[in-house]
This record gives structure tokens, sequence and C-alpha cells, in this order.
């Protein structure tokens, strides 16, 4: 049928894909909402969010609201006339936005709710050792992630998989769920369930001291948060090479059970690889990152840069 109206809110390349899907299987957009334009990098030049840069190239209605309770935007997105709203990696809405249209608003978020509510779930599930993720849709109240839930879907995660190859299969999956749950909505089938009522594991913003390698924990817990932060925001140490201390972002690596002599956070070379011990296993970067630079291969780091016998991580 796709007879609805449909209002889509989103900003980064995660929710492009399912903006696409839509727009691209027929489904009536009546209007896009994102974030303004801003300046960004060291040059400070106006970048446009992923979701603008596709909807303006689809010729698609684009409004970017600064303030969501402003009249000018709420006169403008009622205008819009949507049956439904959807979000995908937006911001907090006010009631009288995700209010508005009949059929309500509704939410694709990367985790199974109630798990992993807010605005990392991707990292955490990973940085958590999970074994499991997946999307879930679920209708807009007034508190975050915890609406009444329209359809989830499971996927399992790799033992190696990182942040980023996880997002990738989420963000294509997402968009078919946000497909199946706009067709049960309008054949009006839908049978919504409210989320459990226990204490969840939250996906908290990830920060400087939350991404940091603690070099005494196992080398599962390190390894987890090493490829649940790759590639962004990376996990990060310190380098104490010779008198010098840099902060070093590490974006991949990977563990073995065979534990050293040396002490947690020690450096050796071996093989044109580099290795790091930590309290049961070892761990071996195949990816970082030094001040200034960017990141590169471990052995390519090594034609370049001397790592001191005494070189070790903290």
């Amino acid at each position: 049928m796709k007879d609805l109206q449909i209002v889509f809110m989103g900003t980064p390349d995660f929710a492009v894909t399912t903006l696409k899907h839509l727009h691209e299987n027929g489904y009536k957009i009546a209007g896009v909402i994102t974030a303004p334009d801003r300046p960004a990098g060291r040059g400070q030049k106006i970048r446009t969010s992923a979701v603008k840069d596709y909807a303006t190239s689809q010729n698609l209605t684009v409004l970017q609201p600064t303030n969501l309770k402003d009249q000018a935007f709420l006169s403008e997105l009622t205008n819009l006339k949507a049956d439904i709203q959807i979000i995908v990696a937006f911001r907090m809405l006010p009631k009288v936005v995700w209010a508005m249209p009949k059929q309500g608003t509704f939410n694709l978020h990367a985790s199974l709710l109630p798990q992993y509510r807010g605005a990392a779930p991707i990292n955490w599930a990973i940085i958590n050792g999970e074994t499991e993720t997946g999307n879930t849709t679920f209708f807009i109240d007034d508190k975050i992630d915890t609406g009444k839930i329209i359809l989830q879907e499971k996927l399992a995660i790799g033992g190696n998989e990182t942040a980023g190859e996880l997002h990738d299969r989420l963000m294509n999956s997402g968009a078919e769920l946000v497909s199946k749950t706009l067709n049960l909505i309008e054949a009006g089938t839908i049978n919504t369930k409210a989320q459990p009522d226990h204490e969840p594991k939250t996906a908290y913003k990830l920060n400087k001291e939350n991404t940091k390698i603690d070099w005494s924990k196992e080398g599962k817990t390190i390894h987890n948060l090493i490829r649940g932060l790759s590639p962004y925001p990376s996990a990060w140490c310190t380098l104490i090479n010779a008198d010098k201390s840099l902060a070093v972002k590490i974006h991949k690596a990977s563990i073995s059970n065979e534990k050293s002599d040396f002490p947690a956070g020690k450096i050796w070379i071996e093989d044109k690889n580099i290795k790091v011990a930590t309290i049961d296993s070892t761990i071996t970067i195949f990816n970082l990152q030094l001040p200034g630079k960017k990141a590169m291969p471990a052995n390519a780091l090594l034609n370049g840069f001397s790592f001191d016998n005494e070189a070790f991580f903290k």
C-alpha cells in the first residue's frame, strides 16, 4: 500500500541507509529533519549531515531546526502533514513533536531493548563481551528509549567483530526492520509490548575515561574494549618509551591465550609484530596511531619508529 505520509528524522550514515531504503522502495517521504550545518575540522569548514546530503540529492524537503520547540519549525512540521514520523539516530524529541502524527512516532535503536538504552549501544555490546545484539523499533514516549516495542530482530556478534563491522550489519538489517514496522502499522496489525521492568545495561556516552585501556585487566576485557571502539572513537593508552610519554590509539588487535613472563603492559617486538603482555594472555597490535599521525599498520610503523627495550603501555 505504502500510502502513509512519512517524516524522517536522522543525521549520520546509520540513518541514511534506512532513508534510502524507504525512498527507493516507494514510501512517501513528506520531509526530512536533520541537524543544522556546522563548522568542523581544523579548517572549520561547514559540514552537512549525511542525511541532508542524501535527501537533497533526491530533492526531498529538508528542515534543519536548531530548536525543536521553535514555533516556526513546528508550523513547518505541521504543514508536512505526516501520518507517522520515523527516528533513526537523531536527538531527543519534545512531546509536541513526537505526539504530532496520528499514527505516532517510532524509533529504530541498535540494541535489544531494554538492554543498552543510550548513546552508544553498538560499542557497549562489544565492550561488554556480548555474543548477541540486534535492532528494536519502538514508539517514542517522554523518556529515552523506553517506549512500547513494535519489532525486534537478533544478530549474533562475532568473537573478533569490531564496532564498525557490527554497525554496518545493524544499519542494513535495521532498514529492513523499519520497512516491516511500517507495513504492520499501515495494515493495522501492529501488536506492541511494554519493555520489561528490570535494571538494564546502559549504553553510556563514550568519553576519554571509559575508552582508556587498563592493562592490568584480563586480556579478553582489553581485546573487547579495542574492538568495541574500532574504528571510532578508538581505545587509547599511554606509551612510555625511553623518556617520552605518548597518547596512542589502538585500532585493531588480536588476543592469544599465550601468557608471557612480562608484567602487564610490557611491549616487545616479535616477527615484526607488536606484542603486549596482559595478566593472563598476549595482545598483538595490528593497527595503531601516534599523536599527530595517521593510523597505520604495526609493521609499517616499525619501519620508522623504535620501541625501547623497557617500553610499556599504561
